[in-house]
This record gives structure tokens, sequence and C-alpha cells, in this order.
């Protein structure tokens, strides 16, 4: 929703809303007194009846009261889970409506920024996840003691109440009962729990991923301190569960917003998992990145290696290169693969993988993308082939620029949203043709989906 300044609202009563279409956060859209509203687990052709719960200058926002006339792709919600909890914005929504909800936000996208030649550009159906529940191999679940109780799960979307989360359907049974045992752990062994209010060290953060190909399991306790008592007989008994392999302790403070502190240490077991993928093995440490659905993973990679049309002859260019598996996964179909990647852990992860898979024809360097690019090819590097996986918040102005300046023959881009690809593609179509957008869901039950897109050097 777009941000405006918040009024109290005025209406108290009731209000009967027809719902038209589901916005980019897969929420209810309908109108009052022409003026939008957004309604959270209404859907379309849907007359509800809703509160009022807040008034912008442009937008309202409100609360699914009761449901008047239901739509027929509505399901039920999952049985024994906490309705307020993130991450199943789209769980009352039929799988299939999911898929055409998913193509059509990349389409509103495309019409609301307008890149050039949009209107023509081939958009493919969404390719469905192979399970649409318990496809998660991570879970990162927050730890709170209010008195005697204490709380595992995930905080309400925009509050600092943590639900506890006995059952998460898109999550894995492993990661699942790990973290409900290190729970039952950290109460009998009296571990600290971290207490923001009274800046207590402790246990803040539980971190369970599975390496599904092997069933290796990697647990990181998330620390507000460095000493925290029990801890290391926490990491033993911990080593004693099911699949459990490695044990870390990364350790924040109370300064930083994000989930991952600086630091990081083993306390028990090997240093890494290892995940295979299209016969290639991947070892993951704590912090480094890996899709959180595997399975729908070889999916993606394999439309983007498709859509590179990679030779013998080529070198390719992997920026935002991670852990090195698209690199990786391409380097039997090219003469050279160089990565690129800001995170010297995630390049050590890479260069770690190239020897763990006997590569000989790649490497990966530090450093920001639009910095290093104009660096090889000065150096007289051919950069044939480009794939670019960036966070959501899209290609920096500086790279595309870069790019533009470059021009690779062709590239790929995995983009996560919608919104910030069709800005990009508003400068990168000054150089390109978008031949394909192909959407891939990675996250069914929620309204996000991968798009990967084939440009062509005009």
């Amino acid at each position: 929703m777009p941000q405006q300044t918040k009024q109290p609202a005025h209406h108290t009563r009731d209000v009967i809303i027809t719902i038209k279409r589901l916005g980019i956060n897969g929420e209810g859209i309908g109108y009052y007194k022409k003026k939008i509203i957004f309604i959270p687990k209404a859907l379309p052709e849907e007359v509800v009846v809703a509160k009022i719960t807040a008034e912008y200058p442009r937008y309202l926002e409100g609360e699914l009261v009761r449901i008047k006339e239901k739509s027929p792709q509505r399901v039920p919600f999952p049985k024994n889970v906490n309705p307020a909890v993130g991450g199943l914005e789209l769980a009352h929504l039929s799988y299939p409506a999911q898929l055409a909800y998913k193509k059509d936000n990349l389409v509103e996208a495309l019409n609301r920024y307008r890149p050039r030649g949009y209107q023509k550009y081939k958009i493919k159906a969404t390719i469905a996840a192979p399970a649409e529940w318990g496809y998660r191999n991570k879970a990162s679940y927050q730890l709170e003691q209010d008195h005697k109780q204490i709380k595992l799960g995930l905080y309400a979307p925009n509050s600092h109440d943590l639900l506890d989360l006995p059952v998460m359907p898109t999550q894995s049974d492993a990661t699942q009962t790990v973290e409900r045992s290190a729970k039952a752990l950290i109460e009998r062994l009296q571990v600290p729990i971290a207490n923001k209010w009274h800046r207590r060290d402790g246990v803040k953060t539980v971190v369970v991923r599975e390496a599904i190909s092997s069933g290796e399991i990697q647990v990181t306790l998330i620390t507000i301190g460095h000493k925290i008592a029990n801890l290391a007989e926490l990491a033993t008994e911990l080593l004693k569960l099911k699949g459990v392999v490695s044990v870390y302790q990364n350790e924040n403070d109370w300064q930083n917003p994000q989930l991952w502190g600086n630091k990081t240490e083993k306390l028990a077991g090997q240093n890494q998992i290892i995940e295979t993928m299209l016969d290639k093995k991947f070892a993951l440490s704590p912090r480094a990145f890996f899709q959180l659905n595997p399975a729908q993973t070889v999916n993606l990679y394999q439309v983007a290696l498709k859509y590179l049309d990679l030779q013998p002859d080529m070198t390719l260019i992997d920026a935002y290169a991670g852990v090195g598996t698209l690199g990786i996964l391409a380097s039997d179909r090219v003469k050279q693969v160089v990565g690129i990647e800001s995170i010297p852990e995630a390049v050590a992860d890479a260069q770690h993988n190239v020897a763990l898979n006997h590569i000989k024809n790649a490497d990966y360097v530090q450093g920001n993308v639009d910095r290093v690019l104009p660096e090889l090819q000065a150096e007289g590097l051919p950069i044939d082939a480009l794939i670019v996986d960036p966070p959501r918040t899209g290609l920096a102005k500086s790279l595309i620029k870069t790019l533009l300046r470059v021009k690779p023959k062709t590239f790929v881009y995995i983009s996560c949203n919608p919104s910030t690809l069709a800005q990009d593609l508003i400068l990168l179509t000054q150089a390109y043709d978008v031949r394909v957008i192909q959407n891939v869901d990675m996250l069914p039950q929620t309204p996000r989906c991968e798009c990967v897109v084939k440009l062509i050097r005009r």
C-alpha cells in the first residue's frame, strides 16, 4: 500500500464493500465513496462487511468482519494456525487462482510503469511449485519470555506481537520439529532469553536450515551478547536431535535492526551442511544465501539457464553471485564463469563450492558489480552473457548505467519484485529488447513470485 499520512478513522459503523481485485500484498481492493479501500483476506467477486480501521488522503484500510457473498476461489484456511501470522496472505485462495494472480501482478506493474514495448512482452503462465505446502527449508523463529511463558515463532505483520507457532504449514516437517525441540531444550536447560525491555543478554532467534537432499540440518542461535549461560550445553543437546549436524552462534546487539550480527562462531558439529542441486553440491554456512524452496529452485534455475542460451566459447558473468549457485550450474556449458559478490563470506562460500565440485573454469571476486564489471571489461575479459539476481530493491541505477555502457550480448534478470523490475526495464530497454518473461512460484500461499526475464541487445 502507498505510504501516506494516517488519519483517525471517522467511520465507526461497518460498511459493505464489493471486492474488485487483489493488491500487490494479496489484500482485497474495493471502493467506498469513490476512495480505494484495502481489506486483507478478502477476495475478488466477494461482497464483504468491513470495518474501516485507518484513513489516508487517497485510500482507506479496512478489516474483514464477515463475507456476505463468497468467491468460488475461496478455500479453507489451514487448521490450527493463527490467522494473524504473516507468510500466509493467500492461503484462503485456491492455488490455481494464486498462480493467475501472480501473473496479473506482473502485468499490472508493467502497465503502471510502461517500459518500452511492454504491451508486446511474451509473459508465460506462472510455473506451479511442486508442493503447495511444507516447502520451506529454513525457519527463523523469534524467542520471547513473558514471566514464565516462552514464545517461539513469528511477529504478526506490522506489530511487535510475537505469535507462538506450534504449526507453520509452509515449513518442512524437519525444520518445525527442530524449532520446537530447541524451545523445549532452552526451557529445560534454563538458557537465558534476550529481553529488549530490560536489555538482558540471551538467545533472541533460532534459525534452522535443512539441506533437503542430504537431510542435514544446521541450527544457528542468534544471541544478544556473547557469553550466554548453558549455551554450550544447548549446542551439545541440539546435536543429538535427528538430522542436526551443525550448531552455530551468531552474535548481535540491540542497536542492529537486522536479524544477523557480524560475528558467527561454530559451537558444535560440522562447518557446513551440503545441499545438492542438478548434480552439483553446495556447502551452506549459516549466513549463506540459498533459495527457500529447493525443489522449485531447480525449475527456476533451469529456466534461467535456458534463457541465457549459453555456448561453449562464452564467458558468463554471474552478478549478485551469492554462494555461486547459478555460475556453478552453468560452468559445464561455457568457457569461463566470473562471479561478482559484495559480501566476503559469500565469496568464500562460492570459492569453496567451486572446489567442492572440482570446477576449473569458475572464479569469484569480491566487490560491487557496477565497479567490478567495467574493470573486467577494461582488462579485456569478453562479457558475452550476464545473469543478475538482485534483492527486492532491484538493480542500482549505477549498475544499470554500467550495463548500458558494457552491453553484454544477452542477459537474464531474475527478479523477486515486479514493481522494481518494471522500473528497471524502463532504463534497460534503451538498449535491450525483452524476449520473454517467465513467472516461477517460489513461495506458494504468499503474494511473492520470481520473474525470469530474457533480454537481448538490440
